[in-house]
């Protein structure tokens, strides 16, 4: 039995879930929706990975709508989940959301809640890069009194962001909090760089009531999420460290595991 799934965007995440879907789920079809003018690199990369029968590469919405996908993974930023999240739900297509910092926009949440309900969908968020969000999301349905989130990251990590205005970040020699906050203003603040934060605050206590530190630590060699939870039904700490998508470097490999396993549980028997 075919089951139809739909990417949009073809980058790093992108890669990596089309690699686990052709290893492990066998009647896959693949649609993807892309910029136009890079449908050919699409193809051959679902070719590379034996998923060209049946696939739909195409540069427009409604085409890419009309080969129905079952669910849709988001794999192309902020962009993306405001300019197409809402039409894919309503359409009745679950969306996995990669680009969670989106969300911290209250406004397109709203609107993609009401999408989901409308087209009988789910917005699904992925654990994404970092994990325990299953602690969380028990913790919350008890008294959960705060929950305090640190991102490290090398200094070059962080080029491209306020940061890179505020501190000489190829000269630090020590650790540098280079911003705290809520976990709204740090999605809004650093777009490509706090989607845990806001997948944290969507489990968890809110984006306004998350605490957010980032850190440009020149000893890291890794992305490093460290998140504590206090709460009525039990206090943690976790810690994680990220290692690179073989895509792209910059991007955390368990990224695009955790939007596959998202997809992959839609459809499975047993669900954990």
């Amino acid at each position: 039995m075919t089951h139809r799934v739909g990417l949009v965007g073809f980058g790093a995440i992108a890669g990596d879930v089309i690699a686990v879907l052709a290893a492990q789920d066998a009647g896959t079809e693949i649609s993807v929706l892309v910029r136009p003018g890079r449908e050919e690199a699409a193809h051959r990369a679902l070719a590379a990975a034996g998923l060209s029968a049946g696939a739909v590469v195409t540069g427009t919405l409604s085409a890419f709508l009309a080969s129905r996908p079952a669910v849709v993974a988001e794999c192309a930023g902020h962009g993306a989940v405001a300019e197409y999240g809402a039409a894919i739900l309503d359409r009745g297509a679950d969306l996995v959301v990669a680009s969670v910092g989106a969300l911290a926009e209250a406004a397109l949440l709203d609107r993609l809640r009401a999408s989901a309900i409308r087209g009988g969908a789910q917005l699904v968020i992925p654990s994404g890069a970092i994990g325990g969000i299953d602690v969380l999301g028990a913790a919350r349905l008890a008294t959960l009194t705060a929950v305090r989130y640190t991102g490290r990251k090398p200094p070059r990590a962080w080029a491209g962001t306020p940061a890179e205005a505020a501190f000489d970040l190829g000269r630090l020699t020590a650790a540098t909090t280079i911003f705290e906050g809520s976990a709204r203003a740090a999605a809004q603040a650093y777009p490509k760089n706090a989607n845990v934060a806001a997948t944290l605050a969507l489990a968890g206590l809110g984006m306004d009531d998350t605490e957010v530190r980032l850190v440009a630590d020149p000893t890291c060699r890794e992305n490093v999420h460290e998140f504590t939870i206090e709460s009525s039904a039990l206090d943690a700490t976790i810690r994680l460290a990220g290692k690179p998508s073989p895509q792209n470097p910059r991007t955390s490999r368990a990224t695009g595991l955790s939007v596959a396993r998202a997809i992959l549980n839609r459809r499975t028997a047993i669900v954990i």
